[in-house]
């Protein structure tokens, strides 16, 4: 089985098929990177390299009472993008896997993404205003009027 343990000593399980350019498949609350099994399959037959992970707490890997926050998701996200020297690599969120993709690109992204596909995403907080003293329960972004 496929793991790398990431700094905090969690073990974040990971697929890793084919070769040619990678594909980052991020998956939803509370699923897995099985749910995305069709479309890595679909993506292997046309010669891509397919990745997708259990975030901590979900499937396979650690089951986490801490860093369940985008910020350590993102980390998770970039340490095992840096195990796997992944360049150029198209980062494909759902859900919450969308809010990953999100910050990792902001945060860790530079010099590994070549693009970023957002499905059905739930955002990090992207904009703060002073005008809303509410935050949006899912995280997304605030509207500025």
């Amino acid at each position: 089985m496929n793991k790398i343990t990431v700094k905090d000593g969690t073990e974040i399980y990971y697929k890793d098929w084919g070769s040619g350019q990678p594909l980052f498949f991020h998956h939803g609350w509370p699923l897995s990177a099985d749910d995305w099994d069709a479309q890595m399959m679909f993506f292997l037959e046309r010669g891509y390299r397919v990745i997708a992970h259990d975030r901590r707490g979900h499937g396979r890997s650690t089951q986490t009472v801490n860093g369940n926050d985008m910020d350590t998701y993102a980390a998770d996200v970039a340490e095992l993008a840096k195990a796997l020297n992944l360049k150029n690599t198209v980062h494909i969120g759902h859900s919450t896997g969308g809010g990953e993709v999100t910050r990792y690109v902001a945060k860790h992204g530079k010099g590994r993404v070549a693009k970023a596909v957002l499905i059905s995403a739930i955002p990090p907080q992207l904009l703060k205003s002073d005008k809303k003293s509410r935050r949006p329960s899912h995280g997304g972004v605030r509207p500025t009027s």
